[in-house]
């Protein structure tokens, strides 16, 4: 039986983590995810947790603990944002090399600079390369489902790579919403106990983080490519159980309105839902036109993709974060990538918005939408690099 609560995004991770119950958490506040750090030390105050609540001086001594605490064998977590996922860059690829299974709740904000305090994914696309699962959440409720996930696929003995659920600071990690939480013995039911097979406690002699010389650093990444590739299939059964527990469906991706849609907006996290609400104006009127949004980024699920704008027309992908590579944003670039061997590949452009917090609205997409429709009459993609909502540009 669910639970209903009113709860801003920041606290529904929160509440996920204490109903985990992890062994460590150790973390540094950094706005928009202070809340998160907040709620939780509460919680380890107040005796609700048994967890090791560890305050660390920095973002880069958060993960360096969370590294050590993994690799002793316990089940672990952080949380951080903007300048302070930056700060990690170098223990990210440390975290997923050593195969370590861990979450991390970030709550996106742009990086500087200038220096910005709000939202965009400059943030965790920038770590998009770094070995981590990454999946993203529309709203609130989505946020909380994905964290309690994120265990399940992290700790997988055939994946044992750390993951990223994100949410879009201040939008959804500040703004409250009427959501449905599992009760807390399904939580740790679902999630189960975590068993390392090797770990620095167990007795037996393990070296962790030694180097690691030419003739065997490749075959390591080969090791974790083939874990990165395989943990599709497993985001997809921790789901499909998901499911079975709550009602609450989730894939690689959601298709709307997708089913005869000829224009089609790609798009990720909380600006989906207003990509949606344009959507369904123009369905009134009869257009066919449809959102994918991307929940899974990392393993990019780039087959499934393809398959479902094979029949799309135009494409318009949304990246809120720029690659500043005079082509396009990491989103654009991995699906136009994705639909490149389709027979009939539709016309795809990239559109970059949103950066530092910029209002997105629904005449924003209704606009995209307009320009998919010249671009079918025409037959020409023109510049495929495009922003929009700038001022004075468009």
């Amino acid at each position: 039986m669910g639970i209903r609560r009113l709860l801003s995004g920041n606290e529904a991770t929160a509440t996920a983590m204490k109903q985990v119950n992890p062994d460590v958490v150790a973390a540094y506040p950094i706005t928009p995810s202070t809340e998160v750090v907040h709620y939780f030390s509460q919680y380890v105050a107040d005796g609700e947790v048994d967890t090791e609540f560890v305050a660390v001086e920095s973002e880069h001594s958060a993960m360096s603990a969370c590294i050590g605490a993994s690799a002793a064998g316990g089940r672990t977590a952080t949380v951080t944002s903007a300048c302070g996922l930056a700060l990690m860059w170098e223990l990210l690829y440390v975290a997923s090399g050593q195969r370590l299974p861990m979450t991390l709740a970030v709550i996106n904000r742009a990086l500087s600079g200038p220096i910005n305090i709000n939202n965009d994914h400059s943030d965790s696309m920038g770590a998009r390369d770094s070995g981590w699962i990454q999946l993203y959440s529309e709203n609130n409720q989505e946020a909380y489902d994905n964290y309690v996930m994120s265990w399940r696929i992290s700790e997988h003995k055939d994946v044992l790579l750390p993951v990223m659920v994100c949410q879009d600071g201040f939008i959804t990690s500040h703004a409250v919403e009427n959501i449905e939480l599992i009760e807390d013995d399904e939580v740790k039911k679902f999630v189960g106990e975590f068993k390392p097979e090797r770990y620095l406690l167990d007795g037996d002699p393990l070296s962790v983080g030694p180097y690691d010389t030419p003739q065997f650093y490749f075959e390591h990444q080969y090791q974790r490519a083939q874990a990165m590739k395989g943990a599709k299939q497993i985001v997809l059964d921790v789901s499909k159980e998901f499911a079975a527990l709550t009602g609450r469906e989730y894939g690689l991706f959601e298709e709307y309105k997708m089913a005869d849609a000829e224009r089609v907006i790609v798009v990720l996290n909380s600006s989906a839902g207003t990509a949606k609400v344009a959507a369904d104006q123009l369905r009134v009127k009869g257009e066919k036109v449809g959102v994918l949004k991307l929940r899974l980024f990392r393993p990019f699920p780039h087959a499934e993709l393809a398959e479902a704008l094979a029949n799309a027309k135009a494409v318009a992908v949304m990246d809120k974060c720029d690659s500043f590579n005079g082509l396009g944003g990491p989103v654009f670039v991995d699906v136009r990538t994705a639909c490149y061997d389709l027979a009939n590949r539709p016309q795809i452009v990239n559109y970059i918005y949103g950066l530092g917090g910029r209002d997105v609205t629904v005449e924003n997409f209704l606009y995209v939408f307009e320009k998919l429709t010249e671009i079918i009459n025409s037959g020409k993609t023109d510049d495929i690099y495009r922003h929009v909502g700038v001022r004075g540009v468009n």
